[in-house]
């Protein structure tokens, strides 16, 4: 649906163009989530003026405040953009309507039978499509299957703007930019990140790309919004099926008495051919355990398998019930039953440092110990409430880490090595500790069999 030859010209990439080229642009980030609000960021701090839209209306109201609602982005970030009049915050859509440029950072969950829930996308094409104008450009950044951005987002735009005759790569222009935040990482930051871009048409890129290139260090246009949507796909998948591996060398080695950890370390020395993956209680966060299954559905509509893919899901969704299995046996070896033990998990957070609990598998660890009538507690400096998530409802607080608090437990299950847990306080009162990350690897000697490994 580009533009054809007569077209070259069009007046409205010419315009936007050179808004563009000006640093004219206005910017509507759409979700100011984990990923939108560090790209609206890094917009703002570009010198672009942002309007960043969120349903949420304590977001707004907290930016408001110059609060930071997502600690592992600090202060300065909320405090910047709270200061600015570049910086607009607002939960009424109508505000994006004189936006150059819509970025839409919105969810994309699995259903209950893990099938891609496009809502959030489709409504907000929706919403796009009701106020749509010619000269804007529309990326959706959010993860999604190859063919998303232009089956399913593009005419969702058309939908809502109905009877009017705005043609795509003529009169607007619709791209695909996938997002590669990781919540917590102190090594790269959302300007620094190589940014991929991916058009519905040739102008289309080029536009993308040249708003990024404002913001972004490196960007990187490709092909197509088709090529940009399956590579994200495959750098998720990549890591999900490469966990799952050393997940399932986990049980193994266990069985055969070997410390996977010791493994991994000794095999990473080669410097070429082996790239690290550590084990862990399951796989948590917005992009890895939920990814690959948007590639597996689209792989089924096309008559394909992706036993793989599936394989390394299977492993990794089954890690939970390892770990609560080996914690039970640990407590049984102690003549201790799980039914009516004490159970305190560290770690809410699915990684370490950030208050991040998407998908977290300790959600499920602390549901599956509880199942099975322990009286379990968590303790989490960055979660101080286990709010809801998409499976569970825990309705539990973070509970102080002190010697009676360890010492009252029957056993302390490390599920997330947040780096300001005093493990030297697990170590010294803890009865029993079950260690998913390794955390209590410079204690291990004085443990003895206090410490399993799971």
């Amino acid at each position: 649906m580009g533009a054809t030859n007569g077209d070259a010209g069009s007046d409205a990439y010419q315009r936007l163009r050179g808004r563009i080229d000006g640093g004219a642009v206005i910017v509507g980030v759409i979700g100011l989530g984990y990923v939108g609000l560090p790209l609206a960021g890094a917009i703002h701090d570009a010198g672009l003026r942002v309007i960043g839209f969120d349903i949420d209306p304590r977001k707004i109201d907290a930016i408001g405040r110059g609060e930071a609602y997502l600690k592992h982005l600090g202060t300065d970030l909320v405090t910047r953009l709270s200061s600015s009049d570049a910086f607009t915050p607002t939960s009424d859509f109508a505000a994006l309507a004189q936006a150059d440029a819509l970025l839409v950072c919105v969810p994309t969950p699995i259903g209950p039978h893990r099938e891609p829930d496009l809502s959030y996308v489709l409504q907000t094409g929706r919403d796009i499509g009701g106020s749509l104008r010619a000269g804007q450009l529309v990326v959706l950044e959010s993860t999604t299957y190859p063919g998303t951005t232009r089956d399913e987002f593009l005419p969702a735009i058309l939908a809502g703007a109905g009877s009017t005759a705005l043609r795509p790569g003529v009169d607007f222009f619709v791209a695909f930019s996938p997002e590669r935040e990781d919540p917590g990482r102190r090594t790269h930051s959302t300007r620094t990140i190589p940014k991929l871009v991916g058009g519905l048409d040739e102008r289309s890129t080029e536009l993308a790309a040249g708003l990024y290139g404002r913001a972004i260090e490196h960007v990187v246009p490709v092909a197509s919004a088709e090529v940009a949507e399956a590579a994200k796909i495959l750098e998720n998948t990549f890591r999900a099926v490469n966990i799952a591996l050393v997940n399932e060398l986990k049980v193994i080695l266990d069985r055969l008495g070997i410390d996977v950890w010791k493994v991994v370390r000794a095999a990473a020395t080669k410097p070429f051919g082996f790239m690290p993956f550590y084990p862990g209680p399951g796989l948590g966060g917005h992009c890895i355990p939920i990814d690959p299954y948007y590639l597996s559905w689209k792989a089924r509509e096309v008559g394909r398998p992706t036993r793989f893919i599936e394989l390394a899901g299977e492993i990794n969704t089954a890690m939970p019930e390892y770990v609560t299995s080996r914690a039970a046996l640990a407590l049984n070896e102690r003549g201790k039953p799980v039914k009516g033990s004490s159970v305190l998990v560290i770690g809410l957070a699915y990684k370490p440092d950030v208050d991040d609990t998407r998908e977290s598998p300790s959600f499920e660890l602390i549901a599956r110990l509880q199942a099975l009538g322990a009286r379990v507690g968590y303790h989490d400096p960055h979660v101080p409430v286990a709010y809801p998530v998409r499976k569970y409802a825990l309705d539990l607080s973070s509970q102080d880490l002190d010697p009676q608090t360890v010492a009252a437990q029957d056993a302390i299950v490390i599920a997330t090595n947040h780096t300001d847990v005093d493990y030297e306080l697990l170590a010294r009162h803890a009865r029993l500790i079950v260690d998913t990350r390794d955390a209590m690897r410079p204690w291990a000697d004085d443990l003895g069999d206090r410490l399993v490994r799971a």
